[in-house]
């Protein structure tokens, strides 16, 4: 009978036809929501904290399960619904809950935000309410594994902090392996620091101590639910991956720009997932007009504009984690050594509710450095993290900035952000751009950040830096801002007094970007376009240039004329993927470290210089043939055939695909894509050399002139709902895969005249 059930919710789609008129508890005046025909809502209301109340409704509409499984997973819930196997991540995220003061918390972001994230949740609490008169509605994933949407509190929008992008606890310990296996000469070898920085090694160090997974806990806490027979990450036991994950930016000012006004673009680059992190909103409201994309478990907009600025973000590198050790006497095993006496450990007890079993206590334990991630015979190790501080909840800040109406506005709601670290570009409509990166940035005390350290007391943070001591840029002469999560701290910075972080992105697509920009003297909306579709790798041009067409001769036609350009369909772009990804980095990797357990790749830049040196040219050689060989096999022997879009496909899969038989597969199946790019080209696709395909990238793109509001154009793969049952779960999945975008509607006109349907809420009366 339940499954007969489910079949028939499967028959119902979650979009509506018409105009539909609901009641709903917590509205103070009738609202509504405009779906346009690309699925984006445009949300008018008629108080400011109404807006987000309907904006939450509408979140949950459309991305309902995905955003309960968020919160359970951020939360520590998910075994009560899921089962006893993920007890251990449970455990994980409590670890990593704020847990501070909320009074604190809340007014960290600004005077309002804890009632716009009340309002917020008092919205998804409504559609849950909904759904209990109109069950037809439900997303299907609860029905399939058996539980029901769990109502939230305000809290969980900001004691949530597992779901950001963090660094750099992980190279922390790997550089100490490095270090106790291979020496400090070879850390560059595998990482590059910039700017150049003579690594601090406390002498009270040794190297040769971190064995093991130490940070098993801290992984877990960060990783996304998985569902049994989930493959969807291949190479999540793999280290070696594509290198440059990240985002773009930049904001051209009109004395650049063809329309004379002007011009910003941004695309994020995430990994992709359905449904996509990203979720398209437009807010309206007595002081507020707002739209772009955020979080769908988040109000507000982080990227987009508003009636007078745009602003996008890229993530910046500031180092805001450090990981302690502490030794422990067995005698002793709640106490730490801290200076010249133990010190107590923190413990909290919680217990975890677990389906269909009994449950369980787990003790938490916390220095005061932060939560204990790993314990041993005689050592303990904690975790701090400035994202675990007050008003640090991964991109709420931005509920503040998006109601900015200047760059002064703007850079004043950027001193209160937190995390991530993000570098942020601004336009207006008046002709200015900026530049300014935000971010809680730890002032630390005889030592650099770049690995683990004894809690003993020495090595400590005296609070923060204060923001103002970041660069920024406003009119630059240039005429231009941009980042690309490359180096791109001015040359005059004074990293020795404010050193916020060695560890970059590979550089390629910073390079590209400016090359591009500093050549355009009358830049066009399209020219933003096209740049965000550039597919040229820097990496793979400096590589051929450097080979000096000094190939095999099988080789040197194929690629002797190249020009670095990865496109879909271009034979030499295949050829070059699987000879650098597969063979060559992994071959001078062997060569430099033996064991690729601990060093999977090496940088980018080693790779330019080993190819200078002759006593790695066999290996250049060798693995050119080889390459050729597995191209063959893998592609036939007629190159004119070969296609690196046929290799590096993009495959958006349901996280319960693999679970499901028919009908469900049949509804949640969406169509694989060929993908030209790598994650060093600005249209970045960050990929798995196991088996090529496409983690990564930009699937949402933003491209506005401030001078056309209505002009703007977006897009956000695979589509704007999470239910398989609505035209708009995949809908922009093809034109995303062929580089296109879609208008981004601002003006009541341009909405209405391209509608799909309209809810009307209306406040209940009791």
């Amino acid at each position: 009978m339940y499954k007969l059930l489910i079949l028939f919710l499967t028959l119902f789609s979650s979009d509506l036809v018409h105009a539909v008129t609901i009641e709903v508890e917590g509205l103070k005046q009738p609202a509504e929501i405009i779906v346009d025909k690309f699925g984006v809502p445009h949300i008018f209301a008629k108080d400011h904290y109404d807006v987000f109340f309907v904006q939450g409704f509408n979140a949950a509409r459309d991305r309902l399960w995905q955003i309960d499984l968020w919160r359970r997973r951020g939360l520590g819930k998910l075994s009560e619904v899921l089962g006893e196997e993920y007890v251990e991540q449970d455990r994980a995220n409590r670890l990593f809950l704020y847990r501070g003061q909320m009074y604190q918390e809340w007014l960290t972001y600004g005077s309002d935000a804890k009632e716009i994230a009340t309002k917020f949740t008092d919205g998804i609490n409504a559609y849950i309410d909904y759904l209990e008169i109109q069950p037809t509605m439900m997303p299907i994933e609860f029905g399939l594994l058996g539980y029901k949407p769990d109502k939230w509190n305000p809290t969980d929008v900001v004691k949530i902090r597992s779901h950001g992008l963090w660094r750099n606890a992980s190279n922390e310990v790997s550089r100490a392996k490095i270090l106790c296996d291979h020496g400090e000469e070879n850390l560059q070898l595998w990482k590059k620091l910039e700017p150049d920085w003579k690594l601090n090694i406390p002498s009270d160090f040794d190297a040769c101590s971190f064995k093991g997974n130490i940070l098993e806990v801290y992984n877990l806490a960060t990783a996304p639910v998985r569902f049994k027979n989930d493959n969807a990450n291949i190479a999540k036991n793999n280290k070696w991956a594509d290198e440059s994950l990240g985002s773009n930016n930049w904001a051209i000012s009109p004395m650049r720009t063809a329309s004379q006004s002007t011009i910003l673009a941004n695309d994020p680059h995430r990994t992709h997932a359905v449904p996509s992190l990203r979720y398209i909103s437009h807010l309206n409201g007595p002081g507020i007009n707002v739209i772009g994309a955020g979080e769908p478990a988040l109000p507000g907009v982080s990227i987009g504009h508003n009636e007078d600025i745009a602003f996008g973000l890229t993530i910046f590198a500031i180092d805001q984690e450090d990981l302690y050790y502490y030794k422990i006497d067995p005698s002793k095993p709640n106490a730490y050594l801290y200076k010249d006496n133990y010190e107590s450990i923190t413990t909290i007890t919680e217990t975890i509710e677990i389906k269909d079993s009994d449950p369980v206590t787990v003790n938490l334990g916390f220095t005061r450095h932060g939560p204990i991630i790993k314990r041993e015979d005689n050592r303990i190790y904690a975790l701090r993290a400035a994202w675990l501080e007050a008003g640090m909840a991964p991109y709420f800040g931005s509920v503040e900035y998006m109601r900015a109406n200047n760059w002064r506005e703007f850079v004043s709601a950027l001193n209160r952000w937190g995390a991530p670290a993000e570098n942020q570009v601004y336009a207006d409509k008046k002709g200015n751009i900026g530049y300014k990166p935000a971010g809680l940035f730890p002032r630390r005390i005889d030592f650099d950040g770049l690995l683990p350290v004894s809690g003993h007391g020495k090595y400590e943070w005296d609070g923060f830096f204060d923001m103002d001591v970041l660069p920024v840029e406003y009119n630059p002469k240039r005429g231009y801002v941009f980042t690309a999560n490359g180096m791109n701290l001015p040359d005059d910075y004074p990293i020795e007094k404010y050193p916020l972080g060695f560890e970059w992105s590979a550089p390629w697509r910073h390079h590209r970007i400016n090359e591009v920009l500093a050549n355009q003297d009358n830049h066009s909306f399209s020219d933003s376009i096209e740049l965000q579709r550039d597919y040229h790798s820097k990496l793979a041009q400096k590589i051929i240039e450097k080979l000096n067409n000094n190939f095999p001769a099988e080789i040197k036609s194929l690629l002797g004329k190249w020009n670095g350009q990865m496109e879909r369909d271009s034979k030499e772009a295949a050829f070059f993927a699987i000879w650098y990804y597969r063979h060559l980095n992994p071959k001078l990797t062997q060569k430099l470290f033996n064991d690729q357990s601990l060093v999977s790749s090496i940088d980018s830049y080693t790779v330019l210089e080993l190819i200078d040196n002759k006593k790695y040219q066999n290996i250049v050689n060798e693995t050119l043939m080889s390459a050729l060989e597995e191209a063959e096999a893998l592609m036939g022997e007629n190159q004119n055939l070969w296609r690196w879009g046929g290799l590096h496909q993009i495959k958006f899969k349901h996280p319960l695909y693999d679970q499901l038989n028919n009908p469900y597969k049949d509804i949640m199946f969406i169509k694989n894509y060929g993908r030209g790019g790598t994650g060093n080209t600005p249209n970045s696709t960050s990929f798995s050399p196991i088996d090529l395909r496409v983690r990564s990238g930009g699937s949402w793109r933003f491209v506005v002139d401030t001078k056309d509001w209505d002009g703007a154009r977006m897009t956000n793969a695979p589509g704007q709902s999470g239910d398989p049952r609505s035209k708009y779960y995949d809908n922009l999945l093809q034109g995303w895969a062929n580089d296109s975008s879609f208008p981004l509607y601002f003006s009541r006109e341009a909405i209405l005249e391209n509608k799909d349907f309209i809810i009307e809420l209306v406040p209940k009366n009791n």
